[in-house]
């Protein structure tokens, strides 16, 4: 995973600058060690030195940033479930009608697991390794996920375009359809980014769109 791609994953700006929000060069540097070593070896097989070697650090150097390599996880789970929920606002925020809005943010949101695959396995399969707090704090942020997604079915309830009975379970099976995409997700895949998000957003249109009225 290049840092590149780390900082667009998780960066406010989409990785334009050269840290993270508010955390520092150095702070980056071991966030990308540990999420490629989260990815390679799986969060409970790596060890705090795992990470401090691929950051080029002592282990006492990664305690300085972090307090522990679950803090770690926590980190990159948060900053990641914050882009990717400011991304889907701001795609349904720019998008003319609860169609083009719902289209953008579950193309967008497979997108993004494709393009960050690792990070997302990360972000959403070692989940079960946060401590209660970080969970809860993680599982707020899916909540705003969810309404973002449950918001423009409901927006596309009242203007008819959608015809869906129950907004939050059909929320919810939406974005397990992006997320899934970091599960088999694979560079030399034949399918691109670009593709799945297109495949996807249509899909997700189809599967929620109104019956033309009858003739």
């Amino acid at each position: 995973m290049s840092e590149t791609a780390l900082l667009a994953a998780l960066a406010p700006d989409g990785g334009r600058q050269s840290a993270v929000g508010d955390v520092t060069e150095t702070a980056v540097r071991i966030m990308l060690a540990a999420a490629d070593a989260f990815a390679e070896r799986g969060f409970h097989a790596t060890t705090t030195r795992d990470i401090a070697s691929r950051a080029g650090l002592s282990p006492a150097g990664v305690y300085v940033h972090f307090a522990s390599k679950e803090v770690l996880l926590f980190e990159l789970s948060r900053r990641g479930h914050e882009r990717a929920r400011d991304l889907l606002v701001a795609a349904a925020d720019a998008s003319a009608t609860p169609t083009d809005a719902l289209r953008a943010i579950i193309g967008g949101f497979s997108r993004w697991h494709a393009e960050h695959y690792e990070l997302g396995r990360i972000v959403q399969f070692e989940f079960r390794h946060l401590r209660s707090e970080h969970r809860d704090a993680v599982l707020g942020l899916r909540k705003e996920i969810d309404q973002v997604v449950a918001g423009v079915l409901r927006d596309g309830l009242e203007t008819g375009e959608f015809a869906v009975t129950d907004v939050p379970a059909t929320a919810l099976a939406l974005l397990s359809m992006a997320i899934d995409v970091a599960r088999w997700y694979a560079p030399d895949v034949r399918r691109t980014p670009e593709a799945i998000e297109a495949t996807y957003g249509e899909l997700a249109v189809r599967l929620v769109r109104a019956p033309a009225p009858s003739a």
